[in-house]
Parts: C-alpha cells; sequence; structure tokens
C-alpha cells in the first residue's frame, strides 16, 4: 500500500442547499429579518460546510471562503479600504457598511458613521455603490477595490480570525483563505483622476503590513496553512506585477516563519509566470491541471526541493464527472518523480463556482446524473482519486467512473447528425447583413420614426412575488397552462400600458413568462439539460441556475414569438423583441467539453437565426441579442483573443444576418471593460449597442469614442443594480457627457440592465424620470442641427 496524499480544498459553495444565504440576506434588507438573526444563518451554513468537508475526508477544509457578499468586498473591508463617500468613521467594518459598498445604500434603521468629508450623504441615504464587474472568465461579479493615491491600509475586520476560531470550536483546525496582496491590487481601479501617474502597485508596501498582522493573528490562535490566492499568474504580466509577487511573499514568509503559505493559481496555465511562480518563498504552490495539463512535466522538474506541489485535479468550473482513467497518470506522474510528501490533491479552483450538491436532482434520469459531478460530488473524487493512487479505494469506484465516462461519449442523445450538416453548409453569406450600417440606418428611421434621444428599456421588467408564485404553481400543476396564459396575459399588458403612459419609444413585453435569460431558451433547445437545485452565486444575492449544454443544439419550436406577437398586438408603437445571444447562451450555462467552444456557440446561432426570423415575419420591427457575456468569454491570455473574437463574433453574425435592412438589430452588454475588444464589439455590426456606464459615471464610454464607433449606442443611465432612483439631473448629466463626444442621432437613453431583479417601487419613477431626462435632452439640444436624425421623407 502506498502512501496517502495530502488532500484539501480551495473554497466551497457559501449559498446553502435550499439557498439560505440568499433568503436571509434579502429578509435583512427589507427589515423581516435582524442583524443577530442574519448572523445565525451564516454560521449555521459555515458549520454544515466545514462538517460536509469533514465527512468527505479532506486533510485541510479552509474558512473565509463563506460571503455576504463577496470575498473581494470581504478583503476590501479587512484591509480598511472603504471609499470616504460611505462615511466610514476608521473603527470595525461593519455588515451595513460593506452592503453599502455594495449596493449603494443601507439597511434601514442602521447606526451610521458621520458624514464624511467627501460631502456625500449618509445615516440611510444613497452613495453610489462601488463598480462590480466579472471575476476572470467567470459569470461570478466582483466588487471593484477603489484606490487612490493617498490610500492607507488598516486592520478593520475580525471576520477572518472570528471564522477560523469558530471552526476551531467545531474540532476543525482551518486553512483560512486571501486573496493575495498582487491580485489585490491588480483587480482594484485607481478612483481619483488627480492620482496622475499613480500605480495600484505603488500601494504594496503600505498594504503588506495589514498582511502580515493577519497572518501573525491566525499563527497566534493556532493556524498552520493559509491560502493566498494568486490567480492573475494565469495572466499576462508586467516585470513590475512579477517582481511585486517576488517581493511580497519574501516579506510575507519571512514575517509568519510558522505558517504554512500556500499560493493558489487558477483558471488558466502560468506561461511566462512559470519560473516567478515556482521562485516565490512558500511552502506549496496550487496549479489548475485541468486548464493547463500540459504544464505538469515542466512544474515536476523545476519545482524547488523545498516545495509541495497542490494538483488541481477536480474540475472546479464545471459539472462533469472526473474521468480518473485521465486524471491518474497526471497526479502519479507528480508523485513518481516529487514523492507522495510533496504532492496535494484538491479542486482547480474554489467550489463555489458549481451547485452544491446533486443529492437534490431528483428529475434527472440516471444515465444523464452519471455524467455529472457538484461540488459534494467533488469533495468524493478528490478523495477517491487519493485512494485511487495509494490503492485502498473500493475496487468498484473505477469501473463505475469508466462505464459514466464510455456511456457519456457513445450516447446518441448526445449527437444529432442533422445539426452538424447544416453547421458544415453555413458559408459567407449567412455572416453577413445585406447593406452597411449606413443605408439600414436610414431605412430604419424611416420605418421607425424614434425622435432624437429615444428611449428605451434593456428588456425585462419585475419579477414580482406574484409572477414568480405564478410561475411555481404552473411548474406543479397547481395552475393551469390556459390560466397561466392568461395571467402572463395581464402582466404583458399592464406592462406595456404602463411604458406608453411613460412615454418610452421603443417598447417591450416585460418577459414574465421567462425564469432566466438563459435557462428560458434552453429549456426549448435539443441539447440542454436542466437541474432542480443547481444553482450557483452570480453577485450578492442575484443566484443563477445556469443549464447543462449536453448535446447538439438545435431549435424545436418557436420560442419568443407568441409574447412578442401578443405584445405588438397591443400597441402601436414599435416592439422589441428580445433573445439571449449565442455567446451569453454558451457562457452562462455549464458546456460539454467533447467539443470545441466555437462549434457549440455556432449550433446556437442557428438556432437562435431561426428564432430572429420568425419575429420578423410576424411583425417586431427591432429585435434585440444580448450578449453581455462577450468579454467574459475572452481567454484569459491575449495571444488567444483573435482566435476567440472571430469566431465569438461570428456566432453573433450567424444570429442576426438573415433580416432585412429595416429591421434594427439591438445588442446589449454590461459590466465589462469595453476598450481592448472594441474593434470586435463594432464587427458585430449590431445597428444600436446598449451598455453601461451609469456606476463607472460614463467612463466606459471612451472606449467607444477613441475608436469613433459607428453606430448607434445607448449608454446606460440608471443603474439597476442598486435600488437607488437616480435623479433627472444624474441622468442629465450622464447623457450630457455622451451627447459631447458622440453625434446625437446615434445616442439613445436607458437603463444599464435589465430592470428583473428591482420592484415597480423603484421601476417606475426611476423610468418617469428617464424619460423626462430625454424630453430635457430633446429640449436642450433642438437647436443644433448636425447629426440629428433626417425626416423620414428624406
Amino acid at each position: 500500500m502506498k502512501p496517502s496524499l495530502f488532500t484539501h480544498t480551495l473554497g466551497y459553495p457559501r449559498i446553502g442547499e435550499k439557498r439560505e444565504l440568499k433568503k436571509a440576506t434579502e429578509a435583512y434588507w427589507h427589515g423581516r429579518l435582524s442583524l443577530a438573526e442574519l448572523e445565525r444563518v451564516g454560521q449555521t451554513l459555515r458549520r454544515q460546510n466545514w462538517l460536509a468537508q469533514q465527512r468527505a475526508g479532506l486533510d485541510l477544509i479552509p474558512s473565509n471562503d463563506f460571503s455576504f457578499y463577496d470575498q473581494m468586498l470581504d478583503l476590501t473591508c479587512l484591509v480598511g479600504n472603504v471609499p470616504r463617500r460611505f462615511g466610514w468613521a476608521g473603527d470595525q467594518v461593519d455588515l451595513d457598511t460593506r452592503f453599502a459598498i455594495a449596493r449603494g445604500v443601507r439597511q434601514a434603521g442602521a447606526v451610521h458613521s458621520p458624514a464624511c468629508p467627501c460631502g456625500a450623504e449618509h445615516g440611510g441615504a444613497a452613495a453610489s455603490a462601488s463598480e462590480m464587474t466579472k471575476w476572470f472568465d467567470t459569470n461570478y461579479h466582483y466588487i471593484v477595490p477603489e484606490f487612490q493615491a493617498d490610500t492607507c491600509f488598516r486592520l478593520s475586520s475580525t471576520k477572518i480570525f472570528d471564522e477560523f476560531s469558530e471552526a476551531l470550536a467545531l474540532g476543525i483546525k482551518t486553512k483560512p483563505v486571501l486573496i493575495g496582496p498582487v491580485t489585490y491590487l491588480t483587480l482594484g481601479k485607481v478612483s481619483d483622476p488627480a492620482s496622475g501617474h499613480f500605480q495600484r502597485l505603488d500601494l504594496l508596501e503600505r498594504l503588506l503590513p495589514v498582511y502580515i498582522q493577519v497572518l501573525q493573528k491566525l499563527a497566534a490562535l493556532g493556524a498552520e496553512w493559509v491560502q493566498l490566492d494568486e490567480p492573475i499568474c494565469s495572466l499576462d504580466l508586467s516585470v513590475e506585477q512579477r517582481a511585486a509577487l517576488t517581493s511580497a511573499y519574501a516579506t510575507l514568509t519571512t514575517s509568519a516563519p510558522g505558517l504554512k503559505l500556500l499560493v493558489a493559481n487558477y483558471f488558466g496555465g502560468l506561461g511566462d509566470n512559470l519560473t516567478t511562480f515556482l521562485n516565490l518563498p512558500v511552502h506549496t504552490l496550487h496549479i489548475d491541471l485541468t486548464r493547463a495539463p500540459e504544464e505538469l512535466d515542466t512544474l515536476v522538474r523545476e519545482l524547488p526541493r523545498a516545495k509541495s506541489l497542490s494538483l488541481g485535479v477536480v474540475d472546479g468550473r464545471n459539472i462533469w464527472r472526473n474521468n480518473f482513467a485521465a486524471t491518474l497518470p497526471l497526479i502519479e506522474k507528480a508523485v513518481a518523480i516529487l514523492g507522495p510528501e510533496r504532492v496535494l490533491l484538491a479542486p482547480s479552483c474554489s467550489l463555489q463556482h458549481v451547485p452544491l450538491t446533486l443529492r437534490q436532482e431528483t428529475k434527472i434520469d440516471a444515465e444523464f446524473k452519471s455524467w455529472l459531478a457538484f461540488a459534494e460530488e467533488k469533495l468524493a473524487e478528490v478523495t477517491t482519486l487519493r485512494d485511487l493512487v495509494a490503492g485502498t479505494a473500493n475496487p468498484d469506484l473505477f469501473p463505475t467512473n469508466q462505464s459514466a465516462a464510455k456511456s457519456r461519449k457513445t450516447s446518441p442523445r448526445i449527437h444529432r447528425p442533422a445539426v452538424r450538416d447544416r453547421l458544415a453548409r453555413a458559408v459567407s453569406s449567412d455572416f453577413q447583413r445585406i447593406s452597411v450600417f449606413p443605408a439600414r440606418q436610414a431605412k430604419q428611421r424611416a420605418r421607425l420614426h424614434l425622435p432624437l434621444f429615444p428611449t428605451t428599456t434593456i428588456g425585462s421588467f419585475p419579477q414580482t412575488p406574484e409572477v414568480r408564485a405564478a410561475r411555481a404553481k404552473w411548474k406543479k400543476g397547481e395552475l393551469s397552462t390556459g390560466d397561466y396564459e392568461s395571467f402572463l396575459e395581464r402582466e404583458t399588458t399592464a406592462c406595456v400600458r404602463f411604458q406608453e403612459e411613460t412615454g418610452l419609444d421603443l417598447l417591450v413585453h416585460g418577459e414574465f413568462e421567462r425564469n432566466d435569460m438563459v435557462e428560458y431558451f434552453g429549456e426549448q433547445l435539443d441539447g440542454y439539460a436542466f437541474t432542480e437545485n443547481g444553482w450557483v452565486q452570480s453577485y450578492g444575492s442575484r443566484y443563477v441556475k445556469p443549464p447543462v449544454i449536453y448535446g447538439d443544439v438545435a431549435r424545436r419550436h418557436p420560442m419568443t414569438v407568441r409574447w412578442s406577437r401578443f405584445a405588438q398586438s397591443l400597441t402601436r408603437q414599435p416592439m422589441k423583441g428580445m433573445l439571449s445571444g449565442p455567446i451569453t447562451m454558451l457562457q452562462w450555462s455549464f458546456v460539454r467539453d467533447d467539443q470545441s467552444r466555437r462549434d457549440t456557440a455556432w449550433q446556437i446561432a442557428l438556432a437562435l437565426r431561426d428564432e430572429v426570423r420568425d419575429l420578423e415575419a410576424v411583425g417586431i420591427v427591432a429585435i434585440q441579442i444580448d450578449e453581455p457575456a462577450l468579454r467574459e468569454g475572452l481567454p484569459l491570455r491575449r495571444r488567444d483573443w483573435p482566435h476567440y473574437l472571430d469566431w465569438a463574433v461570428d456566432a453573433f453574425r450567424l444570429t442576426a444576418a438573415g433580416v432585412r435592412d429595416d429591421t434594427q438589430i439591438h445588442t446589449h452588454m454590461c459590466y465589462a471593460e469595453f476598450n481592448d475588444i472594441i474593434e470586435a464589439i463594432a464587427r458585430l455590426d449590431a445597428d444600436v449597442i446598449t451598455i453601461e456606464t451609469s456606476r463607472s459615471n460614463m467612463e466606459l464610454l471612451q472606449a467607444f469614442v477613441d475608436f469613433r464607433y459607428p453606430n448607434e449606442i445607448g449608454p446606460g443611465v440608471y443603474d439597476i443594480h442598486s435600488p437607488r432612483i437616480p435623479s433627472v439631473g444624474e441622468m442629465e448629466n450622464l447623457m450630457n457627457k455622451a451627447a459631447q463626444v458622440l453625434p446625437l442621432a446615434n445616442l439613445w437613453v436607458n437603463p444599464d440592465c435589465g430592470l428583473k431583479t428591482r420592484g415597480w417601487a423603484e421601476v417606475k419613477p426611476a423610468l418617469v424620470n428617464l424619460v423626462q431626462c430625454a424630453r430635457t435632452l430633446r429640449q436642450s439640444y433642438a437647436t443644433r442641427t448636425e447629426g440629428l436624425p433626417k425626416p423620414a421623407s428624406a
């Protein structure tokens, strides 16, 4: 019998089997739960997670991976980097302040700090929430840290210590987890334009003393291991960033010599950062072998003798069962060269990116279920791989695993020759609109008759408790299909009437029939499967249940035509059809790994192309194809961007290109840096693009200005991810910034995202203000003639 390998996890889902965290957090925000009750829910979830990992047989279990909102936000609070506008007094950062940074509002009735020097309103009043953006190439959003030239840091939270002690009281000595200092600084933003040429890494010397305090205090509490995540090692790094990594860990290691520091990289290979990573002066290095198995030979050959290597061999980003036959040779190679005492086994990254457990999935058939592994099952995979290497595993486990792998490879439910044949027949003309944009724009203006600064929304309207309850009853068979559709017709009618009364120009039907912008479509496509409880966190209390793309994708029947046609029948104003784009359908699903992502995306595009044509055929004059995930899908290394962007842009064009010139194609993107992919965005050739600009104060618009973006653009002026109701003046100020740098005739006025997650009490006054903003702008710019829409008769 061989020695057993050491096992651990990098993080675990914090949301609870029944989404307890979401429910408790939202109840607290609405005043239905006290702070003490919310804290007890968090404590219960942490205890459940630690004990589940202990039962699974893991040797080392993480702590501080739990968060009420976001781990980057928690680190911001730990090091006392609270933006001044939130009026923090400089003491311990409380939970209400965390929520205020993330949401822009405080919990009603909370005790607040005095007004801050910046003059922002506090004590329950709103302040602009910090920006939110995607965590690498995942669909998880983090709260972006803000830095200034005079930013100082101080230890300002006891969360990491409290949770370590909490686990210790259960008899579990955990491995506290922190975002590493260089990743933290790299992923933040300079929030003060007056800072000039100030660089974020200039703050490293001020930040490290707080990390040292944290490490020393953890050691005093009895910690033996601390995990520091530096996933920027999968990115293109500068010489300065590599030097910062080296100097930071030289400092941290000597400050707490009794601790075993584990530095974790994930989401990609190390590439030209490999030497820097290998030479970090720490006890253990973690690598993601599911993304870069080809680097293993170099790593085991060049790993310094004093270090151990943690192998991320179980995919923490996807839900497919591990193929032991493919994984075991990698582990055995590392053990043969390094010895079992220097090899650790783990998932590739935190398991927060996958659902919690398959135990509650009662409606999935046995064959399909055998192909899957959620977080709980991935724990078992780690320990089983350990036991297989040691020769102590149950003899039935390997054959069972291989039987499932064979079933998935050969199942006829996966492979559809007709879908593959259609894709093979695609030709260049399938990817091109009939005419160039200026010719299309003239025809669309003649058909739509929209005013200067036309108004629209991004598509969805509030999914009220009544809407969700009706859908739940219908799915359970407690409400007939006829009664459910009558309910939806009433909601749609009310939504259309509200838009007419408010004065919006291009209307939408509200999407009350849709549960999720990806799931709704996936339910009507072959090749997609769905879970009952496969929830993952997207941001804060926003959870999603990603579909599973397991096979070739094809449309069975029209998916949106019934509701768009019904809504159009209610009004003479133009109606916009709403679709999720192929890249978003791909990126926000758990995607099959047995063919290229390009082929899967193009299969989806062909299915959506049929839907676009059907919408046009019933008289829908504008069709929005949302692609908020376009940038999110970028490979982490720039050298890989051109290939991805080529096939991603082509997927959108394949979806949209089959319509007439006078049918207006819209797209929508949010919470992404656009400057580095602006050329690809232009190549989408959408007639109108709507983007997020409210939280960034129009900063994201600059990419479109610098590029001289030729088509129409709607810079979002209403931040729907905050419950704040923006004033007419706020929106007008943002639009004036846009009007100074873009042609007036190309500007739209709209929110920055869909309104599904907001309540009508917020949406109605906000949209009234938005329409008034547009009317004010029309009056202000009425005397200008350059760039104005031509009359329809021109």
